[in-house]
């Protein structure tokens, strides 16, 4: 039985797994990027706190392993942070808010324009429901 391949642009899917190909290497070629979860592109308000000090931002995307925001400033590749995301009850279907409050690490960080996008792992999250 052959591979089963579906193709959406920069994204296919292949056997189950999401493969991304919109990067390159040093030599410009593309690579395969393995996604383990699915990206949900939520544009939501993001608290983030690293050391003592706490900004704020908006994500791109959302997955269960990770996470990409906008801020206005830059963060170091591997420093542990907090962060709280506010999803909404109209997003959810839910009666009430829910809060998000992860803790990860910072695994890339590049400018775009004038935001910085940074891209996060979590590590560990858990659910509050707003009052």
């Amino acid at each position: 039985m052959g591979h089963v391949r579906l193709d959406f642009g920069n994204f296919y899917l292949l056997e189950g797994r999401g493969y991304n190909v919109s990067h390159s290497d040093a030599k410009g070629e593309p690579v395969d990027e393995l996604r383990s979860s699915v990206r949900f592109p939520l544009k939501l308000p993001v608290q983030v706190r690293a050391e003592q000090s706490g900004v704020t931002g908006e994500t791109e995307d959302i997955s269960a392993g990770g996470v990409l925001f906008y801020m206005d400033s830059a963060m170091d590749i591997g420093s542990s942070i907090e962060f709280t995301i506010s999803m909404p009850a109209s997003v959810l279907g839910t009666a009430t808010d829910v809060v998000v409050k992860c803790t990860g690490r910072v695994v890339r960080c590049s400018k775009q324009g004038d935001r910085t996008a940074v891209a996060a792992v979590i590590d560990e999250y858990h659910f509050d429901r707003a009052q």
